[in-house]
Order: C-alpha cells, then structure tokens, then sequence
C-alpha cells in the first residue's frame, strides 16, 4: 500500500456504506422487539423491555457514529497504546472486581450503576488501531520474527489470556483470525503465519478435552439430532425455524420458535428468528446489505491515501465480516455454537456501539484519506 497525496472529498459522507448500515441498524430494532416480546412480557411484565433498549442503542450507536466520523482517525496513532492498556484493564475488572456481572455460566460484561459493557467489544476495537498501527510504522519490517510478527502476537496473547478466563470462545476466534489476516495482508512471512497455527493445535485440543460442554457442541455440530435435548437444541430449532420460513416468510411477529424454543432469539440467533418471519427473500436481503458494506469497506482500505488508514479499514470491515460469517454459519449449522452477535442486527448495546463506531472511522477514512485519482 502505497502513500499518495490526499484530498478532502467534497462528499462529507459515503451514503453507500451509510445507508445499509442504518437500514440494519433499524431492522434490527424491528426483529428485536419481534424476537423478544414474549421472552420481555414474561421476565419484566412488559412486552416492549429490549424494544426500548435497542432503541436506545441505537441511538447511542449512531451518536458514536457521528463522534468517530468527524474524529481525524490519524489522531488515533497517538491512542493506540492508552486504548490497548484500556481494554486489558477493563478485562482484568471483569475478573478481579465486583463490577464482573456473570450469566449463562460466563463472566463477560461490566456493570456500573445498571449500565453494563462488555470490555471484550472494545478489546477486539483496540487491537485493531494497534495493529493497524504497528503494521503501517514497520513496513517492510513485518518480515522479521522479532520485530514484525511476535509483538502482535504477543499483544493478541494478552488479549486472549484474559478472554479466556470469562470464558469466551468466539471472541477468541474473531480477534485470532483479525491477527492472522491482517499479518498477511500485511506482508508477513507465510512460514511464521503457518507455524503459529500448527503451534496453535496442541493448545486447542488441551481446550477442548478438559470441558466436557465444548467437546459435546463439537459432536452436537457433527450430529445434532443425537444430542437434541441439550447442546444440539439451539440448531435443531434453528434449522426448524429456516425450514418454516420458506420463501415468503410467516410475517413480522408471526414466527414460532421464538416462543420459548428458540434459547436467545433476540441476541445469537436472530438470524433465524429473521429466516422463519422474513423468509429466504429477507435473508438475502440481508445478506446484500452486509455485502454491500463489506464492498465499501474493502474499497476505502484500498484508496487510502496512507497505509495506518488502508490497515485500519481493512481490520474494521474484517472484524464486521468475520462477525457476520461466524454467526450466520452457527444458525444454519455450518459452524460449532459459539455466543456472537449478528452485526447491527441482535440486541446488545456494546457491540452496536462499536460496530457503529468502526462505520463513523471508515467514514472517516473516505472523506478525508482518499487517494486523488486521475
């Protein structure tokens, strides 16, 4: 990636990456309510609890939005390393402290006077600055062991250490494969690359033998019918919800197996929950307008007038991508469960925060680090 002279565009904002990102960020207002209403009515008394959450989210998304889309993303060099100590601190809370709010047998998320945070959002943000950072001062540097490839390692390290312990599998996954992308986009030796990983199974298969629920989603995932009572449940009924979908769908707020079937319905499996309402009409739908932000994603990293801001796109349309893949891969049980949110679309307001807040840097990167073209 090389450096050109830069200009500042005449268009304040890329509406084609803004538009699908907002038309998401509303549908998944709409499938939230739809996927949660009768889980909210029964806990809370109130059919409307996680409809006027996501709203609120989303308004705050778009906030953030705005904030990162006139924030000089260049200026984020200089906050690199104060947002990596950040995020491992913020993860060392979620352990040490009694801010560390547990659930579903995991201890992910911070809560500070009812609000809560999930330090592993920020901590998948931060290590892409840093990345993008540390790649774009080294350059040809990359392809030294001990200059260009362990520390970024050793920072993922850091990372998922800590991960680990709440424990959140597919946050691991996602900040891995941002790494190990982004170094070979980077220009890294494909020999270091390639050890890592084969250096990387004996720890995978110590995870996986000493936790008996792991070992049961892998042999749910190969056959989930044998283990339809408990970890094969949540695909089971995921695949029913596809299945009754059809082309058409049954209709927003029609649809079944978010009746107390389908376990989190308005968070990890609300693709499903937009199969059986929306049908295969709507899934595509969907899948075009993520594709269209991954197009323009993809199209500012390569016209970036520098390479922090080329490396900087490229991680955040990756860390969206990869998100999206690994979700829609678990609903239609292409992939082993793992807890992940749908991009713009599930409920949750740390992930909709920094998901928008990656679009308000892109953004920003298109209207102020594009290349002149001639």
């Amino acid at each position: 990636m090389r450096r050109a002279r830069e200009e500042v565009r005449p268009v304040a904002y890329d509406f084609r990456l803004l538009f699908p990102v907002l038309l998401l960020v509303g549908i998944g207002v709409v499938m939230v309510y739809s996927a949660s209403s009768a889980l909210a009515l029964k806990k809370f008394g109130t059919e409307y609890y996680f409809l006027k959450k996501q709203a609120v989210f989303a308004l705050i998304g778009s906030l953030a939005l705005l904030i990162c889309r006139y924030f000089p993303y260049r200026l984020l060099r200089s906050l690199t390393y104060p947002m990596v100590v950040l995020a491992l601190g913020l993860l060392l809370a979620v352990q040490l402290s009694a801010w560390g709010v547990s659930a579903g047998g995991s201890t992910r998320w911070l809560r500070f006077n009812g609000i809560s945070f999930q330090p592993s959002e920020l901590a998948r943000f931060s290590l892409i600055i840093f990345l993008g950072y540390s790649m774009s001062k080294k350059g040809d540097r990359l392809k030294d062991l001990y200059v260009g490839f362990l520390p970024h390692i050793l920072v993922l390290g850091a990372f998922i250490t800590l991960i680990i312990l709440q424990p959140d599998f597919g946050s691991v996954v996602i900040l891995g494969a941002i790494t190990w992308i982004m170094l070979f986009v980077g220009g890294a030796r494909i020999f270091h690359l390639s050890a890592s990983l084969m250096l990387l199974v004996p720890f995978l298969y110590f995870y996986l033998i000493h936790a008996e629920y792991r070992l049961k989603r892998i042999m749910s995932f190969l056959d989930p019918w044998q283990y339809s009572t408990d970890e094969g449940y949540q695909i089971i009924h995921s695949l029913m919800a596809f299945g009754s979908g059809g082309i058409w769908g049954a209709g927003v707020g029609n649809g079944f197996q978010k009746l107390f079937y389908l376990p989190e319905p308005h968070t990890d499996f609300i693709f499903s929950v937009i199969g059986e309402e929306l049908g295969l009409l709507g899934v595509l739908a969907i899948l075009g307008l993520y594709g269209i932000i991954l197009w323009r994603g993809i199209s500012i990293a390569r016209n970036s007038g520098d390479e922090f801001g080329s490396f900087l796109a490229f991680g955040m349309t990756l860390a969206i991508g990869l998100q999206v893949c690994i979700n829609m891969g678990v609903t239609l049980g292409l992939l082993p469960t793992k807890g992940l949110a749908l991009p713009f679309l599930s409920y949750g307001g740390t992930s909709l925060l920094m998901n928008m807040a990656s679009i308000g840097i892109l953004m920003n990167i298109y209207a102020t680090g594009f290349k002149k073209t001639k």
